[in-house]
């Protein structure tokens, strides 16, 4: 008998389908399709439909998913029209793939659905809708970069400002900041405006302003800077748009920046009403300023039309500004108010995957989530479909480090798996070798290259790879970027020195005789074709009899002049300087160098960097000539995409990509992190470097592998490097220390792997050196299981260089490390990096070369050790396995 307790008043008790019964089975075959297969976080973030929503959705783990079901759902559930849902996205890849997904939902309602794009996307389209309200026709032109940068130049001339002392690229780049940050030529401060032009900057930003009006043209950064300015005069305008989106979805939003943060705060919130100060609705406006009455017209698809004359005096007076709002973007520091009744919208990111500060995005935004839309709902996604388990562990116990961060925790269902390998090696080299390797161990064990990624943190790492995958046949594309000696300023490098060493190399002369600028431009190419063509002469020696003449203008002349005396000198210089050296040389007075350095771009570092990254390649080849043929072979490997293909990219390309074996090279302090990043960011930089180690590491789905260089050529002088502070932080337990493959590994790694030595039963002699002296006792003390603490090499346990790596999980009973987890043997100073006990296939007096010390003769030989006397570097013991015969 039902008890009185659970009889409603009427007396009849309620009911509920039992689980598993026909009601609920019933039930569950009514519900939408769409909504199977998800998991309970997804369906949450789904049907949550009301008021503000953060879905912190972690790699791997349904997020596109996540954001076509909820536009599926609000559809289906009649809660909106397909044109009254704003979805924005970054990139267009990512709205087209939307759309598809829609697409396979809900069929043609996707079609109705014109709000769905990027940021800049819609931002224009709305813009035209209303250009004449700011200055503009509908039929405006959007300018590229180059357009930006001659429009520029003609200011800057103007201003009689000296462009090769203040680029236009320079200032180009600065303007673009100040409007990912939201700011008017106004409201740049001061101190900002004084960095170019001697204080102008803030003059030349309003300049260009006006002349892209005159012009009828925006910039890329103007459609969404008008966007804000046209709300802010016109709160009829903003008013229609924010009735007209009843519900509003963000993609990727931790990469937003300043102006893209206020564009969506002003159509998120709730729309106001007539009469009501326009303060209440768009913070920073006059307080004196009301919402008109006339708000019809703004939408289009609206029979009637805007009403510009309806705006009162005062508005049309006001300052076009709209000071950037919100801690702690704001100039003065004063933080942005919360927003009342702030509308449905959901915001789905993840603070985790932040990259891209260096180009404006603000984390900060998705982290002041809860305090920009009061009683916002914060759903977390944390299980993962892509990676096992050992990888999600030491990714979330690596970037727990972070300090500036919501919180979650990646976990999986599937099998743990593999775990996260750490690799050290000798050199950059060896690195490539032991990648290399392991690829095609690989792909013999039928895994497919186009599961393979390579993802490095410096584009000019891709060169050591790109070789090694030439010499071994294995086909490579990279992703996001050309090919190295692909990029333009390696190919303006080679034509100079393809000009040096062939001076009837006419295309290669043709492509450096104005770069960098000399003033001799098209007309000047074609006199010099045309006396070529006539005489049956390379251009070069075309040149030669022009600038004798007087068919050229003076400046032009003698600009050809002097190009023509420095290739004369340099091919004189070959004769008697080494080819590296002449290449440092060439590029520093051809000006190519310096032109770099004086752009103000964000890749003009990394240019610089893959240019001294070309003059160390060389190195490996005993001439110029040898070098250019590898070069030809390289360039010729093949001109289409691969069936199958390893991807190579860098780290911040990786970004939305997945692979089933990822290799990470390169994890040293100085290179990742970043040391450019930490000294201009500081902690900041450190924790946006973390976060790119995150994504690195859940791009794979079977396996990661860390690879650091205990030696890595920097700006071409050898230096040593220490492990990146990351690798301390990933969780013993999740990740296996391994010993490179790279054929000439020195085995300790920094102290990650044992000694080749420790298992040699026989060294096929008997040897007398300190190193082998040391061999042999710190082997006898492995056998005999010395006692806990006992020193090695001069070292205490605790106090060993090599000892206290977070990696090694092999410890004793005091919690120090287990002395069979030994450091690198040393042999006078030089780590083993072979010893196979057999005799060496060198003689006396043989000519060799050595990565590190450069050529030299071969003076003595101990079994496999050969005392060498080097040229440069003077007498040194090395392993024969370090050096090759020349």
């Amino acid at each position: 008998m039902t008890e009185p307790s659970k009889l409603p008043h009427h007396g009849v008790p309620e009911h509920q389908p039992a689980a598993g019964g026909i009601a609920a089975r019933a039930r569950a075959t009514a519900a939408p399709q769409y909504l199977s297969g998800l998991n309970p976080e997804q369906r949450d973030a789904v049907v949550t439909l009301d008021g503000p929503v953060l879905v912190l959705a972690g790699a791997g783990t349904g997020k596109t998913r996540v954001l076509t079901t909820r536009i599926a759902h609000i559809l289906s559930q009649g809660r909106a029209r397909p044109h009254e849902i704003l979805s924005v996205t970054f990139t267009n890849k990512a709205a087209r793939e939307m759309k598809l997904r829609l697409g396979q939902m809900l069929g043609q309602a996707v079609e109705g659905m014109p709000w769905l794009g990027t940021f800049h996307s819609i931002g224009g389209r709305i813009l035209r809708y209303h250009a004449e309200l700011v200055q503009l026709k509908s039929n405006f032109t959007v300018l590229d970069v180059d357009d930006q940068v001659r429009l520029l130049k003609q200011l800057l001339q103007a201003e009689n400002i000296d462009d090769k002392r203040w680029p236009a690229r320079m200032l180009a780049g600065l303007i673009d900041g100040w409007k990912n940050r939201g700011l008017t030529p106004a409201q740049v401060p001061a101190g900002e405006a004084a960095v170019f032009g001697n204080g102008k900057g803030g003059k030349l930003y309003a300049s260009y302003q006006e002349r892209l009006k005159i012009l009828n043209a925006a910039d890329f950064g103007d459609l969404l800077l008008e966007n804000i300015r046209l709300f802010r005069e016109h709160p009829d305008v903003l008013r229609q748009y924010q009735t007209r989106f009843k519900f509003i979805l963000v993609d990727e939003y931790q990469d937003t920046n300043v102006a893209q943060y206020l564009w969506l705060r002003l159509l998120s919130q709730a729309p106001g009403k007539p009469g009501v100060p326009l303060s209440s609705v768009i913070p920073g406006a006059p307080a004196t300023s009301v919402i008109p009455a006339t708000t019809s017209s703004v939408i289009p698809g609206r029979v009637e039309d805007a009403n510009p004359e309806s705006r009162s005096e005062e508005d049309s007076s006001r300052d076009s500004g709209f000071a950037p709002v919100g801690a702690p973007r704001n100039d003065e520091g004063t933080a942005l108010p919360a927003m009342a009744a702030p509308k449905n919208i959901c915001c789905v990111g993840d603070d985790d995957q932040s990259i891209y500060g260096w180009r404006g995005a603000e984390v900060d935004n998705i982290l002041r989530f809860e305090h920009d839309f009061p009683g916002a709902k914060v759903i977390r996604l944390e299980r993962n479909y892509r990676s096992t388990g050992h990888i999600l562990a030491a990714a979330s116990h690596l970037i727990a480090h972070n300090e500036g961060r919501l919180g979650k925790t990646l976990r999986t269902e599937d099998v743990d798996g593999e775990k996260v390998t750490v690799t050290g090696s000798w050199d950059s080299e060896e690195e490539a070798r032991a990648i290399g390797e392991e690829i095609e161990q690989l792909q013999r064990a039928g895994d497919n290259l186009n599961e393979v990624a390579i993802l490095v943190r410096a584009s000019f790492q891709m060169r050591e790879f790109e070789d090694r995958f030439v010499t071994l046949g294995l086909p490579y594309r990279v992703i996001g970027g050309p090919r190295f000696y692909e990029r333009a300023e390696i190919r303006d490098a080679l034509a100079y020195l393809r000009v040096i060493n062939s001076p009837a190399d006419d295309l290669a002369f043709e492509r450096i005789v104005n770069v960098p600028k000399r003033g001799l431009g098209d007309a000047t190419v074609q006199m010099l074709h045309d006396h070529a063509r006539k005489r049956r002469i390379p251009l070069f020696e075309a040149a030669r009899n022009v600038v004798e003449t007087d068919e050229l203008k003076p400046k032009a002349r003698g600009s050809l002049r002097d190009l023509i005396l420095h290739f004369d000198r340099w091919r004189a210089q070959r004769e008697v300087t080494a080819h590296t050296e002449l290449a440092e040389i060439v590029l520093d007075e051809s000006g190519y160098t310096e032109m770099w350095q004086k752009d103000r771009s964000a890749d003009a570092a990394g240019r610089l960097d893959n240019l001294k990254e070309l003059v160390r390649s060389m190195e490996e080849f005993e001439n110029l000539q040898g070098f250019l043929e590898h070069i030809s072979l390289v360039m010729d490997r093949d001109g289409g995409a691969e069936d199958e293909a390893v991807s190579l990219m860098t780290l911040h390309s990786a970004k939305g990509l997945e692979f089933d074996n990822v290799f990470l090279p390169g994890w040293e302090e100085g290179l990742f992190p970043s040391q450019r990043t930490l000294d201009e960011q500081g902690r900041a930089g450190l924790e946006e470097e973390r976060r790119l180690a995150h994504v690195g590491l859940t791009r794979a789905r079977r396996r990661a592998k860390l690879y650091f260089a205990t030696n890595r050529r920097i700006h071409g002088t050898w230096s040593t490097t220490i492990p990146s502070r990351f690798l301390d932080e990933l969780p013993a337990d999740n990740v296996e220390i391994t010993e490179s493959k790279g054929g000439s590994g020195w085995g300790g790694a920094g102290g990650y792997g044992a000694s080749r030595f420790d298992n040699v039963e026989s060294f096929g002699s008997s040897y007398t050196t300190p190193g082998w002296q040391r061999a042999q006792a710190n082997r006898a003390r492995n056998n005999q299981g010395g006692r806990h603490g006992q020193t090695r090499d001069g070292f205490e346990e605790s106090q060993s260089p090599f000892s206290g790596s977070r990696g090694d999980t092999s410890r004793g009973e005091t919690g120090s490390f287990s002395r069979t987890k030994r450091g690198p043997m040393v042999i006078e100073g030089e780590l083993v990096a072979k010893s196979t006990g057999t005799v060496s296939e060198f003689s006396l007096d043989d000519r060799v070369f050595h990565q590190k010390f450069g050529y030299g003769n071969v003076v003595k030989i101990d079994g496999n050790k050969l005392t060498i006397a080097f040229e440069k570097a003077g007498e040194k013991k090395v392993v024969d396995s370090f050096v090759e015969r020349v």
